[in-house]
């Protein structure tokens, strides 16, 4: 039966219903089901599954990349082995966590079995990742990294350490990502960009939008270190409210970034409005608009998108769709930029 771009998605296994096979398609969706380092709320291992039922109903002509679709999108399926540890390493997370939250040091040894084992977890995810990602580079494919937690896409941004000499990325996030073993995890969400910079010397610069929750070793961290370039919620909001276009906002941010780029990308970055049910969310941050002028301005402006993740949509404990609707249209935009971005060099 041929594909009809216009009718009804039919639910396939494929992000958007595509009919895509991974040989055929320019970029390959990769889903990752995992939260076991979330230090608030879990419940971002169910995201790519989320997302993925309720891309079906995501209209393939997007007024921003056309028919970019017909480019091929293809779609890992999920790994029940990853499904698996996850829940095994958030069970060990929590109890680290509880003893955390009662004072008990982390170097104890109450609390260093447990934390051992999130560690050992994570890293065997971190390999799983490289792995996955490195094949599907060899193959000359465009990868988009669909969490989970946003440690997720540590063993991705390896593998394109590896592919190219330098690259920036575009960190949109509420956070700042960069602690040193948050809460004793080496590789918590809260570490992520942390651990990017100091394991992926290919990385030569970390621009930082809409963070707007960090620490005071966070803030001396980014502020001492030339790598890292912050443009603040609160900074951003300011000059919004001072009359400065957010079209001048964006060039600044451009300005900063190299060439080659990667995206990564918290959904708490956006508005709770956005992603109610995400595990940390923070009052702030960017619409859903301002968000996706952004990455379009970084095409129109000839850089070049290597690749891209988008972490920490969750569905919530009561089922509820919203983020998930959110999630599937923001990773269709995500999926049509970096398409378009790789089509313009």
């Amino acid at each position: 039966m041929s594909f009809n771009p216009n009718n009804i998605g039919i639910a396939n296994g494929s992000y958007f219903a595509l009919p895509h096979t991974l040989d055929e398609a320019m970029l390959a969706l990769l889903p990752v089901p995992w939260d076991a380092t979330t230090s608030y709320r879990p419940g971002t291992a169910k995201g790519p599954q989320a997302m993925l039922n309720a891309s079906s109903q995501v209209d393939l002509f997007d007024v921003d990349n056309g028919d970019v679709w017909t480019s091929g999108i293809g779609t890992l399926p999920e790994s029940p082995e990853i499904r698996r540890l996850s829940k095994a390493a958030r069970r060990s997370a929590e109890k680290a966590i509880a003893l955390l939250e009662k004072g008990v040091d982390e170097g104890s040894a109450r609390v260093a079995p447990y934390l051992n084992r999130v560690n050992k977890a994570s890293a065997a995810l971190n390999r799983w990742v490289y792995e996955q990602a490195r094949q599907l580079l060899r193959r000359g494919k465009l990868v988009g990294l669909v969490g989970g937690d946003h440690s997720t896409p540590l063993g991705y941004i390896q593998a394109l350490g590896e592919a190219h000499e330098a690259f920036g990325i575009l960190h949109i996030d509420a956070h700042a990502d960069l602690r040193k073993a948050y809460e004793g995890f080496e590789f918590s969400h809260a570490s992520i960009m942390y651990n990017a910079i100091a394991q992926v010397p290919s990385v030569k610069k970390l621009v930082q939008v809409g963070v707007r929750d960090l620490c005071r070793d966070e803030a001396d961290f980014a502020e001492n270190n030339p790598t890292i370039q912050q443009f603040t919620d609160g900074y951003l909001q300011e000059n919004l409210f001072n009359n400065v276009a957010w079209a001048s906002l964006c060039e600044k941010i451009l300005a900063t970034l190299p060439q080659k780029v990667y995206i990564s990308f918290d959904v708490d970055g956006l508005s709770p409005a956005c992603c109610p049910n995400t595990g940390t969310p923070v009052p702030g941050g960017l619409s859903f608009h301002q968000a996706s002028y952004l990455i379009k301005q970084l095409v129109k402006h000839g850089k070049t998108i290597v690749g891209f993740d988008l972490c920490e949509v969750s569905p919530g404990r009561d089922g509820g769709e919203w983020d998930a609707i959110v999630g599937a249209r923001l990773l269709y935009k995500l999926c049509g930029f970096c398409i378009c971005s790789q089509q313009k060099t």
